[in-house]
């Protein structure tokens, strides 16, 4: 085996095993397989420099506080980059590139005047394989909150990565935490929980306590980011003033948040009607993209469809198909 070839592996086996410290459970099993995968699917034996303009990074969002690039850039300036990126080929656009991982310090070189050039492997990944990679790399170095998992989680399902069962799977949970982390960020909203933050140290039964307030007294979602985003500006003044800021900032927003949502003397709890039977969503996933959106609400059925040819063709022969789901659901029911 030739040096390099040593070197590029040893990188990535670097990768696999960062975060042992927090011991070596299944979760932390499961993201060294799928580093490993990824690192086996490296080619031509060498790590490339690119010229960062060729990659483009089209990764589903899995961090709400990702951390100051400056530093980054300045120690990759003043020692080189240490540790490369993950990059694969782009299958529509010849000569260019995909990011799998590495997004901070590809971010760090884009805005560098001294590194004009980032070193990178080349992986032979497909999309799914991809993204695993990048959960398992980013898990690795550091655990997700919960409400980075549960937004992470909605937008794989959303965008056809596949179903409950599928991301529970590559986020090494079980579908019931899924189901609940599901719902948990459909009733808080991608706005609200990003005007917070990750806020570690906020687990699930809280992030449920904010979900319920919110449905019960119908609060403006907005005007609670709105909150957030104070909370977070007032700690970047007080940094600027030479002043100590809250140790999470996220957490504070997350605190005033709930403390507004609290009923007090001087705003009580809204009396509210019972709400109605909140609409259940389902994605149709067809060889692991997004086909469409099956909807369930106490009115019927709805099927929505990505592809309008496919939509045309199923109103056409939509007696025909009806008929023969009827006849199979008909047969269960007499099995």
């Amino acid at each position: 085996m030739s040096d390099t070839r040593k070197k590029r592996m040893s990188m990535l086996d670097s990768l696999a095993a960062a975060g042992k410290q927090g011991g070596a459970g299944a979760p932390m099993m499961a993201s060294n397989r799928a580093l490993r995968s990824a690192r086996d699917a490296v080619d031509s034996h060498r790590i490339w420099e690119l010229d960062p303009s060729q990659i483009d990074d089209m990764r589903t969002r899995d961090r709400l506080d990702p951390a100051d690039v400056l530093d980054l850039r300045d120690a990759i300036e003043t020692n080189g980059q240490t540790v490369p990126i993950l990059v694969r080929r782009n299958p529509e656009q010849e000569g260019r590139y995909l990011l799998v991982y590495g997004g901070r310090r590809l971010e760090a070189i884009r805005g560098s005047d001294k590194v004009t050039k980032v070193r990178a492997l080349v992986a032979t990944l497909d999309e799914r394989d991809a993204v695993t990679a990048q959960i398992s790399e980013n898990m690795a170095r550091r655990d997700l909150s919960f409400i980075e998992k549960a937004l992470f989680a909605k937008e794989l399902v959303d965008t056809g990565f596949g179903n409950q069962s599928q991301v529970a799977e590559v986020l090494t949970v079980s579908k019931s935490a899924i189901s609940m982390a599901l719902s948990v960020a459909e009733l808080i909203g991608t706005e609200l929980a990003t005007a917070i933050g990750a806020a570690h140290g906020i687990g699930r039964p809280r992030w449920e306590a904010m979900a319920r307030a919110i449905e019960e007294t119908g609060a403006d979602k907005r005007e609670l980011a709105q909150l957030a985003d104070d909370v977070h500006t007032r700690a970047q003044v007080a940094v600027v003033n030479g002043e100590t800021p809250p140790e999470d900032v996220s957490v504070a927003a997350f605190e005033v948040v709930m403390g507004h949502l609290a009923p007090s003397p001087a705003r009580p709890a809204v009396p509210r009607a019972k709400p109605a039977e909140k609409p259940r969503r389902q994605a149709l996933v067809v060889n692991g993209r997004k086909a469409g959106t099956l909807k369930r609400t106490a009115k019927g059925l709805n099927m929505e469809f990505v592809d309008s040819r496919f939509a045309d063709w199923i109103e056409s022969e939509a007696q025909a198909v009806i008929e023969e789901l009827h006849a199979r659901w008909k047969s269960r029911a007499e099995d």
